[in-house]
């Protein structure tokens, strides 16, 4: 497919080395015009991250402990462990990342515009609400990784990201970082305008940001912002009993090694509402790093004193590095030959980036927060009998008593700036808990270790434990060196 020429935005062009003099020399909007349909879908392609934060994501949670596999030490992975700053700035990196999202807004930002210019036509609807949706996503990852949580009690003074809302027509433009607040309410009214235009025709739907895909990318934002009634209504797709929606590891389990790392990330599952090719190396690290899910923490996340009904858990089956590194078939890489006679390419893993099983839980999450427990009882139980191995329709029952009992309330464990009754507190254990299985190696852990404010520790051989207090200034991660060292305010230490 041929590229569009754009002009990057700065925070990434000023990361480039200084051999890239000759570019940086060229007349900013010296770009291809973006007249036709055809051409603002093209650019729309690349408006979404092509970099992955799964890997240091995961890293940072309590997935992830210390296999002990001294020769497999990285300085990558361990900093990640340790809640450092990295020093690495190449794939599966924050910094990787942060640039990544960057030049996504910037093509979503370039389709916004021209399309603004030819006058908002009805035949170019569903690229306006593709581009608005698109541009709230990396804005939205960007403030979840590099700021604090949103806490509307903090968030008029705490630090965002910038907020990029044209593109840019000066090569030395100066970037502010604007608010948490300030960007939560551009997130907000982006993904308002995207919902109105957002459409399903596509060649290729699960790689756009379609109807489904867009609500359930809102339905996650409005978890975060507390907005349950938001949340509901961006997850109205789903029934009680989402049958044939949700991801079917039985049927996996049905199937050879080969076919189960393959399948995970297909467009072709009901459950994938949004995949995106990623340049990562991510299904090579997976297998190696020495901070990841070990053989001996295992159990303490699938064994079957986590399930409600105490059975063991309906999961893929696992693979493992001698027991040492343990990992679910969920990502593959292919390699793309950019010199197939030399050798030479490139790394690709396809994420999954938002899914029926989100969503799911996030209407649950909802339903508990507005007290509607019969609502979530039932909703509960759907999702442990696709999750529980041996699952007794008759007697595996999902009450508020058994959820009291399963998840107790520990003062001060589960704090987000929201209130939580007693009730409330064992029911959300038990959806994070649900939320932590689900999406294992995926990253989402962090958010909601970062949202309900968990602490967490972790084990490093021979040394002191490390421990991620609540409200600890890391769990904002420092901005990209290259980034403020043209003058964007640094995260406080």
């Amino acid at each position: 497919m041929r590229k569009i020429k754009i002009t990057l935005t700065l925070l990434v062009i000023l990361g480039l080395s200084s051999s890239c003099d000759d570019f940086l020399s060229e007349i900013p909007d010296n770009r291809t015009q973006l007249d036709t349909p055809e051409k603002i879908s093209e650019i729309l392609v690349n408006a979404y991250p092509e970099a992955s934060y799964m890997d240091f994501a995961e890293t940072m949670t309590d997935n992830a402990s210390d296999s002990e596999n001294l020769p497999a030490t990285t300085i990558k992975n361990s900093q990640n462990y340790n809640w450092q700053m990295a020093d690495d700035i190449t794939r599966d990196t924050p910094a990787f990342y942060w640039d990544a999202c960057y030049v996504a807004i910037a093509h979503a930002n370039q389709a916004i515009e021209a399309i603004s210019k030819l006058g908002n036509p009805a035949n170019l609807n569903a690229q306006r609400g593709e581009a608005f949706i698109a541009r709230a996503y990396s804005h939205f990852m960007l403030v979840s990784i590099f700021s604090q949580r949103y806490n509307p009690a903090t968030a008029a003074t705490d630090l965002g990201i910038p907020y990029i809302l044209e593109p840019e027509t000066v090569l030395l433009k100066t970037y502010k970082r604007n608010t948490v607040a300030e960007v939560y309410a551009n997130i907000e009214s982006d993904i308002e305008e995207g919902l109105k235009y957002v459409g399903d025709d596509y060649t290729q739907p699960k790689f756009h940001f379609n109807k489904a895909a867009a609500k359930a990318f809102a339905s996650r934002f409005y978890l975060v912002k507390g907005d349950w009634d938001k949340v509901l209504e961006n997850s109205d797709d789903l029934t009680s009993q989402p049958v044939g929606k949700l991801r079917s590891i039985s049927d996996y389990n049905l199937l050879d090694t080969t076919t189960r790392f393959n399948i995970y990330s297909q467009a072709s599952e009901n459950t994938n509402l949004l995949v995106v090719s990623t340049s990562s190396l991510y299904n090579r690290t997976i297998r190696s790093n020495r901070f990841g899910l070990s053989g001996a923490e295992r159990n303490t996340v699938f064994g079957t004193a986590t399930n409600l009904f105490n059975k063991t858990w309906l999961v893929s089956s696992f693979s493992s590095n001698g027991s040492i590194s343990i990992f679910l078939p969920k990502f593959v890489e292919y390699f793309k030959y950019t010199n197939a006679n030399a050798g030479i390419g490139l790394p690709y893993v396809t994420n999954v980036l938002l899914s029926n099983e989100e969503l799911f839980l996030n209407k649950i999450e909802a339903h508990i927060m507005k007290n509607e427990f019969a609502l979530a009882n039932t909703e509960m139980e759907y999702f442990f009998s696709v999750r529980t191995t041996g699952y007794s329709p008759t007697t595996d029952k999902v009450t508020e008593a058994k959820i009291v009992t399963k998840y107790p309330v520990i003062t001060d464990e589960y704090t987000p700036f929201y209130t939580l009754t007693p009730v409330q507190a064992s029911y959300i254990k038990a959806v994070a808990e649900l939320r932590r299985i689900e999406f294992i190696h995926e990253g989402l852990r962090w958010f909601d270790i970062k949202r309900f404010n968990l602490q967490i520790t972790h084990k490093i051989y021979n040394q002191p434990n490390i421990i991620l207090v609540k409200d600890d200034k890391r769990r904002a991660i420092q901005i990209p060196l290259h980034v403020t060292n043209t003058g964007v305010e640094k995260n406080p230490i």
